[in-house]
Order: structure tokens, then sequence, then C-alpha cells
């Protein structure tokens, strides 16, 4: 009966240690964004929930004496043979949330398995009383001692990390000296990747790009991309610059040495990782980028942020500055005759030469423009005419800018915005939202480390939505409440607003809602199996 517990345990464990390392991975091993996350509904339900309550009550049940010990016993196999048929049947459905493979990753499995193997060898003989308290104490201090072996390794982790920082910054410098490489940096809050994607499609028409891949925006995955991909055929990098703290933005640009930067956008979506508006601003807000470009470089920002726009204002180096409109800024670029249609942009391109162009985008909302805008104006600058560039514009897709529309086979048409979400992208794929003139609904999370600002920030999303949809669904609980409130405060019936996490009942709700022709969006990271589900 003991091997038969100390093997069911064991596949729990498994499957414990491959999640708590999933979750340090998904927030990218940064503390704060790893403790934050306990901040949310989801979190707390991690570390409070009615297993783990059941188990503790077990553990002290199992400490009071030997009279009760066979019904513990009992309760904590079945507990375990549960559990571990549950893990089984996610893993046939491919359901079983686990850490991609990374080299990192398979280094801090190796330790935590290793570990794993040892206390189960060291406790396989010991008697029924011992062995059962053991396994509850060691599965109630897994996330602590995972998180341990995370940070316990940082430090051999970092130096490896800043070697290969250094490789890839001796690198660029030799490729710059030797070709006629130039570098782009973008940072910002939000729109970085649309116009990462937008910016390499059109300088592809002219010069050999290269660009970093999807997520891979941190130091590491930058410097990968450098050493692995980079080449001296290439005569453009374009870095796309995630931060999350102070300082990062300025360790890449060590790194990328950029000879040009943007900055797409800054809002208040990670406040709560860099605890001050001034650290943000330092970073994300382009103030380290700032620093690295100096006086050789040239710096180009959105003139409709206005953060974007104080930091322009502030910079004493070459700059360049975009808007949709030149009537309250002195704009580089600006546009005229904006149409927004469901599955494309069409808008006219004016500088400052009065030279123009008509372009025809096939990406989704206004929003999108400002970045169409910036990564134009990076081409001008490039050399590009601007009938190369609305050429080459022709090439960009709907997936470029993170979000596509799709009809499913009830007929009612899907606005996928779940690559990410952030407080501007709400208010503006909302605003894309309204023009479909059937029955309107959203489907999204609560936003995430919003810091002092959520409150406010989820009662104004509630508020839009209250004005433009006719049924908002939050798959998490965490500000549903100000969510709710907002939408209440502008008319919304209080039925349409609902909180619901699980895919299935999501569908029934939309189905059973919508008809032909009506539109739902799918914003942020909503569950997988209910996107699959709906298209």
């Amino acid at each position: 009966m003991n091997t038969l517990l100390l093997t069911l345990w064991f596949i729990w464990e498994v499957k414990y240690i491959l999640f708590w390392l999933y979750l340090w991975q998904l927030k990218e091993y940064h503390v704060g964004r790893f403790i934050d996350h306990f901040n949310t509904d989801k979190g707390k339900k991690l570390l409070l929930s009615a297993e783990q309550i059941i188990k503790l009550c077990l553990l002290f049940l199992a400490f009071t004496g030997p009279t009760i010990f066979d019904n513990v016993f009992i309760a904590v196999a079945l507990i375990y043979l549960v559990e571990s048929i549950f893990f089984i049947r996610n893993i046939l459905n491919k359901n079983a949330k686990h850490p991609k493979t990374t080299k990192k990753m398979i280094f801090l499995g190796l330790m935590s398995f290793v570990f794993l193997a040892i206390f189960s060898a060291g406790i396989f003989d010991l008697e029924n009383v011992l062995q059962v308290k053991s396994l509850l104490i060691f599965d109630l201090l897994t996330p602590i001692l995972i998180s341990v072996i995370v940070l316990i390794f940082q430090p051999v982790i970092v130096l490896l990390r800043n070697n290969t920082l250094k490789k890839a910054e001796e690198k660029i410098k030799a490729i710059k000296l030797a070709g006629k490489l130039k570098v782009v940096a973008i940072t910002g809050s939000y729109g970085k990747t649309s116009t990462k994607e937008f910016l390499a499609t059109i300088l592809s028409k002219k010069f050999k790009v290269l660009k970093t891949k999807e997520h891979q925006n941190s130091e590491i995955g930058i410097a990968k991309a450098i050493l692995g991909d980079l080449t001296l055929d290439h005569e453009i990098f374009i870095s796309e610059i995630g931060a999350y703290n102070k300082g990062k933005v300025k360790e890449v640009c060590k790194t990328i040495i950029p000879d040009i930067g943007i900055v797409t956008g800054v809002n208040e979506q990670h406040l709560a990782l860099f605890g001050s508006l001034e650290n943000l601003l330092s970073a994300e807000g382009g103030g380290e980028l700032t620093d690295a470009l100096g006086n050789e470089g040239i710096l180009v920002v959105n003139g409709d942020n206005r953060h974007c726009l104080n930091l322009y204002k502030k910079f004493n180096g070459h700059k360049k500055i975009y808007n949709l409109s030149n009537k309250t800024v002195n704009s580089d670029i600006w546009t005229d005759s904006i149409d927004v249609y469901k599955d494309h942009l069409s808008f006219i391109a004016i500088n400052k030469s009065k030279e123009m162009a008509h372009f025809d985008v096939s990406v989704l909302g206004k929003q999108n423009i400002q970045n169409l805008l910036g990564a134009i104006l990076i081409a001008k600058e490039l050399g590009m005419t601007f009938g190369e560039i609305s050429e080459a514009c022709e090439n960009i897709k709907q997936e470029f800018a993170g979000m596509t529309l799709k009809q499913n086979k009830h007929g009612i048409i899907i606005v996928d915005s779940s690559y990410s979400s952030n407080s501007d992208g709400v208010y503006a794929d909302l605003d894309y939202l309204s023009i479909f003139s059937g029955k309107r609904i959203i489907v999204m999370p609560c936003l995430i480390e919003l810091g002092e600002k959520s409150v406010e920030i989820h009662e104004k999303i509630g508020k839009k939505i209250g004005a433009i949809c006719d049924m908002a669904i939050v798959t998490t609980k965490d500000k549903f409440a100000e969510i709710k409130n907002g939408a209440l405060s502008v008319g919304m019936q209080e039925k349409n607003i609902v909180l619901c996490d699980k895919p299935d009942d999501i569908y029934s709700l939309i189905t059973s809602f919508c008809k032909t022709d009506d539109a739902v969006l799918l914003e942020g990271r909503v569950p997988k199996q209910l996107i699959d589900l709906l298209k």
C-alpha cells in the first residue's frame, strides 16, 4: 500500500512541479510579476484552494495520534488518486500546463526532479505515519521549494546571460564596422509588436531585414536573435524591447547599439511592476532609449500620446514625430481622409515636404494607423519613397496587428484580439467593434499589473463597454465589480454583465445571445478552448 501511495503522490508532484515551473516561466522569472500574480483571484485560489485546505487538515490529523491514522491514510491516498487521474487525463487531452522547453527550463526542471527523486528515495522505507506526514509536508511546500530552486540558481544564470549579452554586443559592433547595418529599437507600453511587424514588412521591400520574433523582446531573447540569425548581409535589424523594471531598456540598448529608436505609446500597463510612474517612463517610456541614442541617433515618437510628446519635447537630439492630425503638433507625418472598414484601413499620409500617398492596409482598427505612421516615417528616413512604402504595405496581413476577423459556422463575426491586452488597446478595440451594426459582445479578463490605477482604469473600461456592447462576459474576478459598476453607470443592463470563466458556458452564452452577423470581441488572454470553440 505504501508503494501505491508513493507512486500516486509522485505522479501528482510531477504535475505540481511542472505547473510552478510553468508559472515562473510565464512571468519571465521576474520576481515582481510572480508575486503580483498572487494579488489576482487566480493567484489567491492557488494558495487557498480547497485541496490545500483539505491537505492541511489531514496533516494536522496525522499529528493528533494513531487512532484515526487509517482514515487519514485512506483520505490522502484517495486525494492523490483523483489528482493523478486528472493529470493523466489532461496529458491525454493535451491540456496539462507545462513550461516551454528551453535550456534554462531544462536545467531548472532537472534540478527540481533530482530533488524530488532524492526525497522520494529517502522516505520510501519510512513507517506509514511518518511517510504520510512527509508526503503532505513536501506537497504543501512545493511552491516554496520550486521558487527557491529558481532563485538560488539565478546568480549562475545571470552570469551566463551576461556572457551571452556581451557576445551579442561584440557581434553587433563587428557587423556595424564591416557593413552598413542600421539598428531600430522599439519600446513602449503598447503597439510595439504591430509597429515592428509593419516596419519589417515595409523595409523588406528594399532592404535585407532581420526582426526579433513574436515574443522575443527580453534581453536574452534579443541577444539570441543576434547570435543565431544576424549576418553580414543584413542591412536592418529591428528589435522590440519589453521591460518590467527600470534599467532593462538601458541594458538592451547597450547590447544592440540602436541608430533609430521609436516609442509607440505609454500607459500604466505595468505600473505595479515598476513601482512608480517615474521608473516606468524611464524604461518603457523611452528615457533610457533616448540616453542610448544620444546626439547620433534618431528618436521617433507617437505625438498622440502625452507621455511620448513630453519625451519628444525634452530630447535635444535628432527627433521625429507622427500624429493622426497636424493641427495640434508640428508633425513630420500625419494623415488625412481616414476611413475605417471592417476588414481594412484607408488613409492618406502627408509629410512636411507636402509629399503624400494613399494607403490601403489590411489591418483592423483605427489605432493601427498610428503604428503604421511610425513605420512609414522610419522607412522614409531610411530612404524609401512614399510610393515604395505604399506598395510594400500591400503585404501587411491582419495578424501582424494582433487582431483578426473571422466568421464562424453560426455566422457570428469573431474579432480575435487575444494576443495581448492593455487599457489603450481595449478602448481602441471597442471603437473598432462599434462599426458592426448587429449585437456586440466583449469577452475579456480583467487587466493585471496596473497598480494603484487599476480601479479607475477598470471603471473607465466598464463605461466604454456599456456605451458600445450589448453583453460583457468577464473571465476573471479581480476587478469585475469595477467593470460592472462602470457599465451600469451608462445604462447597460445588469443581466448582460456576466462573470464566467468556463469556455463551454461562455460559448453557450454567446451562441444563445447572438445570431448571424452579430460580433464578438475576444480581448486579451481569454481561454484558448473558447477561441477554438468559436472558430
